[in-house]
């Protein structure tokens, strides 16, 4: 049982922003944290795993082991209903939590954004299980080139230009330009890779100048990168294209965008398009026990927009949350939530990679290195730092990548 001065504080969601609330509440409520998985996943790395640069587990940390020593409880389960009068939250297992403050973090999910045949042809990148069939996708298509013996060619698209795409779209080029190629030259060059994006240029959130350097490097990869290109519709095969045109494709992978988790929608909670409607302070509107954070909430930034859908939003609304759950709690004036935005980055290969913090923008190594370390200091788990640094520097060393498994159906 709670203590009177202790409040009560029920976590959906172990990400980024669920796992940093935990921790920054654990000393003066009583918490606990329910996920339907008991690992946390690191998605900025999911893309090494769907093109064989990393094993699946060292992406992967048990929430558990993020929450030793911190007496905070973990429940694997999802929610199904709110019960907002008396403050208590009901889990698929029907197990029944209590609260004082509901933080909401359940993330997001794959947007279609109503493009046809994306759920049923084309493969999303939001978990390891996603990760892992793209690796074995890819993977099953290779072998059956190399079986063919021919001219057959096969066709890769990612459709979206944003860091993700970029960021695919690049290691899977360093995939065919390196393993496959040493697996089997003949079928690595008859591999296509495509990088759809709809927009007049990829990494829309980067300066124009560093757009433009990151196209380049992806076509010195050997990437066909296709601008102004909307998706009709996506087939078994082939994508069609809003102006009329066909691009062949074999495996498509989605990263044009994410929505908020539909989870969401079970708890009863007001939303902005498919984000749970939020104050600036973060709290549910209409709900003052309720907060939401990260990709779910609906904050908005400076220029009135949505706030990204990345790790350091909901880092940052996890630690605000819960300083004022503390104010409310000691009878404190809630404050506003203003994101303090530390830059963006994206990679696009060995050596080449893209940062803008401010008014400063780097390329090249100096920005490839700085994404390595970042990644690697934001990743959690000893054991999952050091599998990481060991595949990264034998990939490197080798121009190999040893997870060339086909593991999705075993």
């Amino acid at each position: 049982m709670a203590s009177s001065n202790r409040p009560r504080v029920v976590i959906l969601g172990a990400g980024f922003g669920g796992l940093t609330a935990a921790k920054a509440l654990s000393k003066d409520a009583d918490v606990t944290v329910v996920d339907r998985h008991n690992f946390q996943t690191f998605l900025p790395l999911l893309y090494q795993v769907a093109t064989a640069g990393l094993a699946a587990d060292h992406v992967a940390h048990p929430v558990r082991g993020a929450l030793r020593k911190s007496g905070v409880k973990f429940r694997m389960g999802s929610p199904i209903s709110v019960d907002h009068k008396n403050k208590s939250v009901k889990l698929d297992s029907s197990e029944v939590l209590e609260f004082d403050h509901l933080i909401v973090a359940l993330g997001s999910a794959t947007a279609d954004f109503g493009v046809t045949g994306v759920n049923e042809h084309a493969l999303g990148m939001k978990s390891v299980h996603e990760a892992i069939g793209i690796r074995a996708e890819v993977m099953r298509r290779f072998e059956d080139l190399c079986r063919f013996e021919d001219q057959t060619r096969l066709s890769l698209s990612v459709v979206g230009g944003g860091p993700t795409g970029v960021e695919m779209a690049g290691a899977l080029a360093e995939l065919k330009r390196g393993p496959l190629k040493n697996d089997e030259a003949n079928a690595a060059e008859h591999i296509d890779i495509y990088l759809i994006e709809a927009g007049p240029r990829i990494l829309p959130m980067f300066s124009e100048k560093l757009s433009a350097r990151a196209k380049k490097d992806l076509e010195k990869l050997g990437v066909k990168v296709l601008l102004n290109t909307a998706v009709q519709q996506v087939k078994p095969r082939q994508i069609l294209v809003k102006d009329g045109s066909v691009i062949p494709s074999e495996v498509t992978i989605w990263a044009a965008g994410v929505k908020g988790e539909p989870t969401g929608g079970l708890l009863n909670l007001p939303l902005e398009g498919t984000r749970i409607s939020v104050a600036q302070n973060l709290q549910v509107n209409h709900y003052p026990h309720i907060w939401a954070i990260g990709d779910i909430s609906s904050a908005k930034g400076a220029d009135g927009g949505f706030l990204p859908m990345v790790a350091p939003v909901a880092m940052q609304q996890g630690r605000w949350v819960a300083k004022q759950i503390m104010r409310a709690a000691r009878g404190h004036a809630l404050q506003d939530f203003k994101y303090l935005d530390k830059g963006s980055m994206a990679t696009i290969g060995r050596h080449k990679a893209v940062v803008q913090f401010k008014g400063i923008q780097i390329t090249g190594i100096p920005a490839w290195y700085a994404w390595l370390w970042l990644h690697l200091f934001y990743l959690l788990g000893g054991r999952n730092k050091i599998g990481t640094i060991a595949d990264w520097t034998w990939n490197y060393l080798t121009f190999d990548r040893g997870n060339r498994h086909i593991m999705d159906s075993l």
